[in-house]
């Protein structure tokens, strides 16, 4: 079942035991208005965690830990900088300045830092996709989240505490009196012995915690705890930071707006391209990530407006030039949209998902022939690699046109199996089914895609027809009930049955208005104009 909400209806560690009891192998993405954070999990476990704005502070705190020498972490820096594609941590390992097992601890600790923090967020969004595994599979851990959770718990309760204390990273601090002589220090914990010297009355929190390497909660709960005893007195708060300029801070936009993108929040996504598109504006992926919005959105003129832009400034490529194509399709303007597609080919004859666009167009003008011979060049051109879900979903449509049945039943099978909690493909496979006279395959099918998307209207439709054709009338009045709440708009059969299963049930003024409704939509229908009359009232 797809898992996804509000972090104000359900809270990220509850979240989190759902997907460790499950034994729940994806990635959980977290969005809120500024930020994106994720955790990885394989069956349950946790395996990888990270934040789109958290710098990666490795380096200096391998430095604080007398891990590793200022010197030694200026010859990675150059490194790394000269080897962008690599890790630091691997660009460290490399140079021998530290251990595999120095490294692990440390991702560790990075990973529970960010888990921890993404738990303190009480506002969002979070959704999880099964299957996803982090990009680079040796950084990864096994941790059991239990630990986790109790962990993050008391940190939340006591960041509540600290915060009433230390409300904000830009306050500045300094010694009490005579806070700093060495008589004193005998009752200070580590952290507490590090941080003391900064409180120098200019550096504020923020400051701290870039100078030391430590998490804002390590910082601020020895500040706490300075405050507390008093050691430590506020003087003041830091001038608003200036935000990064340049490079730094135009990344800095288009990795949340990626991330956002990625989590279905386009809005936001948008937000963070125009501020791309601001700041860089004669380059970048701006405008074509502005387009690929559009069109999640279902803004096609939006989205035609903006890829034809992007054409225009001499950068038509293939994938340009498809989704170009997706939106003129969407408009029904099927011609120019076969016109871009050919255009696309044209330009790059080796791109698999132009030649599965390209067929699935060719489908849905009903030429079914055209459509096989695409889907069957792009199957060459993936190789030994996984088509994507729609090529199999097209692909077996295609052969069920062209009356090969046995051939579109192994197609589509071939894709449930490949993506398992695809709710698409498993009700194509239901249809298929159905068609050839497994019923009860056919519904086991529905059953678990509507177990895995809900929201989707079209399998709860797809489901009410099976049992409305197997006469189970109860349970298929049910299934149109519900694909009629999810979409109104749904079609003229969906309220036509309902009526028919109205008048079963002797409910005539509940079978009229559903009639009425099939009329509203097809004025045309002529069982409906029947059904109406017979029962009394004026079609």
């Amino acid at each position: 079942m797809a898992i996804k909400g509000s972090l104000k209806e359900a809270s990220l560690p509850d979240v989190v035991q759902l997907l460790f009891l499950g034994g729940r192998t994806g990635c959980l993405s977290v969005a809120s208005e500024r930020n994106f954070g994720s955790i990885w999990f394989d069956e349950g476990w946790i395996v990888f965690a990270g934040m789109v704005t958290r710098l990666d502070r490795l380096g200096e705190r391998l430095v604080a830990a007398g891990t590793l020498t200022p010197s030694q972490l200026d010859e990675a820096v150059a490194t790394h900088a000269a080897m962008p594609g690599d890790r630091f941590g691997s660009v460290l390992l490399r140079l021998g300045f530290i251990t595999s097992r120095e490294l692990e601890a440390e991702l560790q600790r990075q990973v529970e830092e960010t888990v921890y923090t993404l738990f303190t967020w009480t506002s969002g969004t979070f959704s999880f996709e099964a299957g996803v595994r982090p990009e680079d599979v040796e950084a990864t851990l096994r941790l059991n989240p239990e630990g986790l959770l109790l962990e993050g718990a008391r940190r939340v309760d006591e960041w509540s505490v600290i915060a009433k204390k230390i409300p904000s990273l830009d306050i500045v601090y300094a010694l009490d009196g005579d806070a700093r002589t060495e008589d004193t220090d005998t009752g200070l914990v580590d952290i507490e012995r590090r941080i003391l010297p900064l409180l120098d009355g200019m550096a504020c929190v923020r400051d701290v915690m870039d100078s030391t390497g430590l998490t804002d909660f390590e910082v601020c709960r020895s500040l706490f705890g300075l405050l507390s005893a008093g050691r430590i007195r506020r003087v003041g708060t830091a001038a608003t930071p200036v935000p990064r300029q340049g490079v730094a801070r135009i990344e800095e936009h288009r990795n949340l707006g990626v991330a956002f993108y990625r989590t279905g929040m386009y809005s936001e996504a948008e937000r963070e391209f125009r501020r791309v598109a601001e700041l860089d504006p004669g380059g970048g992926d701006a405008p074509f990530r502005l387009g690929l919005i559009a069109l999640r959105q279902a803004r096609w003129l939006d989205a035609i407006d903006a890829f034809s832009a992007v054409a225009d400034r001499g950068e038509a490529n293939a994938a340009v030039l498809h989704n170009l194509a997706l939106a003129l399709e969407a408009l029904g303007r099927l011609d120019e949209a076969d016109a871009a597609l050919a255009d696309a080919v044209a330009r790059d004859r080796d791109d698999a998902r132009v030649w599965t666009g390209w067929g699935l167009l060719a489908l849905r003008r009903s030429d079914a022939p055209r459509a096989l011979e695409r889907f069957a060049r792009a199957r060459d051109l993936v190789g030994h690699d996984r088509p994507p879900a729609r090529w199999f979903w097209g692909c077996g449509w295609a052969q069920a046109l062209s009356g090969a049945w046995p051939d579109a039943l192994g197609t589509v099978r071939e894709g449930v199996t490949a993506y398992p909690d695809h709710p698409i493909l498993r009700t194509a496979l239901a249809v298929l089914l159905e068609a050839v006279g497994d019923v009860g395959e056919a519904e086991a099918h529905l059953r678990h895609a509507l177990g895995e998307d809900p929201t989707i209207p079209q399998i709860s439709k797809n489901l009410g027809d099976l049992l409305y054709r197997a006469g189970r009338w109860d349970e298929a009045e049910e299934a149109y009930e519900r694909a009629a709440k999810l979409a109104p708009t749904l079609g003229d059969d969906l309220y036509f049955k309902l009526g028919n299963l109205s008048c079963r049930r002797g409910d005539i003024g509940g079978a009229q208005r559903h009639w009425g409704e099939t009329l509203r939509i097809n004025p045309d229908h002529a069982l409906a104009k029947a059904n109406l009359a017979g029962s009394g009232a004026a079609a």
